[in-house]
């Protein structure tokens, strides 16, 4: 096998998210791709051993590697629990190796896993061929680390890192990489280091000495050819927290985020706030409103401002938007979408807030919209998003999700004057000492002017103004004329952003078309189709030449995590182009095989 699809699961205080990051990094040490899904519950910890407290990282490593994978080859079950969710809900295939904790398979395990009998494996219906490798994981825990002095309760913390040393074994993954790793996870409790070290090392020679030759898959090491640099294993959330740092450098502006913590986007705001050494300057607001508006405030001061949120509080900031759209000035908006409407699925993924962040305001409100889709390139389009931001001042929305943002993949270390160059608008002297907000360029994108530049004193705020003098205008002729100046510098930015690219077999007669984060399973199953792909970075405004593309194909195949906002968007957009459609609203990452299926239907 040229890759490899292994899943961590137990419940919620098994460590699954730490083992699962550990064993994806020492993947990448190797030179593999690697595309994770860490998949948790919403609750802060569900009932000890139950299936509502089930917790899982999966982790596709090797090579051709696009995603996390639809089903797993090797499963680590720490309970009862965890092994019944991944037959509900078909996580591995008829051959995977499943790797199960036998001393949390007693009858009180099974009882409150919800199991009518006491044969785990029959009543599952677990095929023949699937390798079943009883381990006991907790007794051995306890063996390793009985002179140690912990209590049992901190010794079980410790299961773990034991599935990890075996499945290290399995994989051949360099244990003085996961000590290394383990040193600084740990290095402000260094009582825990020799511990979780010991018990590593342990699980590996377990694997080794016992030869569990039941286990074993036969996998091809795939070092891959890559641009040369230094490369990290990233989160999408703090992979969009160093994109905009590298954007305030690029452009000698100071970072300044307002926000408020909301699940999935938090970890951007904890990111930044540790970066003070890099003069970022962040604001955890009493709320969402007072995030945004925080930002809008620093925005009119000069500053590279920005706000993240989740879905429901892009709903609450709609207001503020509208008064930096109105204002012309620039802002970024992060939006890290997870399952809703209201609280929804907060752990989920979707991409539901679309329409929102395109329509979502009062009034004729353009803002742009642009979207990643991979975990690396979160760091491109939060830097792209900074950049049109300043250069055309206008609020920027961009859109992650839940997978983004919690899954990791590997990111090349750029230097910054590798990047591309960010020029803020600016005002001319010439207009010294009769500036006013309403003017601007031939790309109607209107001029800067910041507190303190004497000479440039003005009034801007969310009444309409004049498009000539920049004072309060309620003319109707006026009104009109200002709405058409801010959407034709909406519609210009499509002559300065990258044309759509077609990937895949583009003689084919059928097109797949995604956004965001879902290219990877679109490439994957485009590679399988034999067919063409066309993947949207842009929303608001398209490429330009997103019209032609669509036109080329007979049958073209919209797939997006919702109910189709984006195949809305592009029928509003796109007179007379047919479009099929592919939608998924489970919460999770598209399954590659699930599309083929659908396309092949057609």
């Amino acid at each position: 096998m040229k890759s490899v699809v292994i899943r961590f699961c137990g419940d919620s205080g098994d460590g699954m998210q730490l083992t699962g990051n550990m064993f994806s990094s020492l993947s990448a040490i190797l030179g593999n791709e690697i595309s994770t899904l860490p998949d948790f519950p919403a609750e802060i910890r569900a009932p000890q051993g139950t299936l509502g407290g089930v917790s899982g990282f999966q982790v596709h490593v090797g090579s051709g590697v696009y995603t996390p994978g639809d089903q797993a080859d090797v499963i680590v079950a720490m309970n009862a629990a965890a092994l019944k969710v991944c037959v509900q809900n078909k996580l591995f295939h008829d051959h995977a190796v499943i790797i199960v904790d036998t001393d949390t398979f007693t009858k009180p395990d099974l009882e409150k896993a919800l199991y009518k009998t006491d044969n785990p494996f029959t009543e599952l219906g677990i095929s023949e061929s699937v390798r079943i490798v009883p381990v006991a994981l907790t007794s051995l825990t306890k063996e390793s680390l009985k002179d140690s002095g912990l209590d049992n309760k901190s010794i079980l913390k410790s299961r773990n890192m034991f599935a990890l040393g075996v499945v290290c074994w399995l994989f051949d993954r360099p244990m003085d990489k996961a000590i290394h790793f383990l040193e600084d996870k740990f290095k402000k409790k260094p009582q825990l280091i020799s511990h979780n070290v010991k018990v590593l090392t342990d699980g590996y020679n377990y694997g080794n000495n016992l030869a569990l030759n039941q286990m074993v898959i036969d996998t091809e090491e795939v070092a891959q050819e890559m641009e040369h640099g230094t490369y990290t294993s990233i989160a999408g959330n703090k992979a969009t927290s160093w994109g905009l740092i590298a954007a305030a450098k690029r452009c000698g502006k100071r970072l300044f985020l307002g926000s408020y913590p909301i699940t999935p986007a938090t970890d951007i705001m904890h990111e930044l706030a540790g970066r003070k050494d890099m003069g970022v300057m962040v604001v955890q607001a009493e709320d969402e409103i007072a995030g945004v508006c925080t930002a809008i405030g620093a925005s009119f001061a000069g500053d590279l401002a920005c706000t993240s949120t989740s879905g429901p509080g892009l709903s609450l900031k709609s207001e503020a938007i509208g008064l930096a759209v109105m204002a012309e000035l620039p802002l970024v908006v992060i939006d890290v979408q997870r399952g809703g409407p209201s609280t929804g699925l907060p752990t989920k993924t979707e991409q539901t807030d679309l329409l929102q962040a395109v329509f979502g305001r009062n009034g004729e409100c353009p803002a742009v919209v642009i979207a990643a889709s991979s975990p690396a390139n979160c760091f491109d389009y939060a830097f792209e998003a900074c950049k049109i931001a300043l250069e055309n001042m206008t609020p920027v929305i961009l859109l992650t999700d839940t997978y983004l943002a919690n899954g990791s993949g590997l990111m090349r270390i750029r230097k910054l004057d590798e990047m591309p160059q960010i020029r803020p608008q600016g005002v001319p002297e010439e207009l010294k000492g009769h500036y006013n907000p309403a003017l601007r360029d031939a790309n109607s994108i209107r001029y800067w002017a910041v507190p303190g530049m004497e000479g440039y004193e003005h009034r801007n705020i969310g009444l309409e103004r004049d498009s000539e003098k920049g004072t309060i205008s309620t003319q109707p002729m006026n009104h009109q004329t200002m709405i058409l100046n801010r959407q034709a510098k909406i519609d210009q930015i499509a002559n300065r952003i990258p044309e759509l690219r077609v990937q895949g077999n583009v003689n084919s007669d059928t097109l797949l078309v995604g956004f965001g984060s879902t290219e990877g399973h679109l490439h994957a199953a485009a590679n399988e189709l034999g067919c063409a792909l066309a993947h949207f970075n842009y929303i608001n405004p398209l490429p330009k030449n997103t019209a032609e593309v669509l036109r080329k194909y007979q049958k073209v195949v919209v797939c997006e995590l919702n109910n189709g906002q984006f195949a809305t968007l592009l029928r509003a957009r796109l007179e007379g182009i047919q479009l099929l459609q592919y939608n998924e609203m489970m919460g999770q990452p598209f399954a590659v095989e699930r599309i083929v299926e659908h396309v092949k239907k057609m």
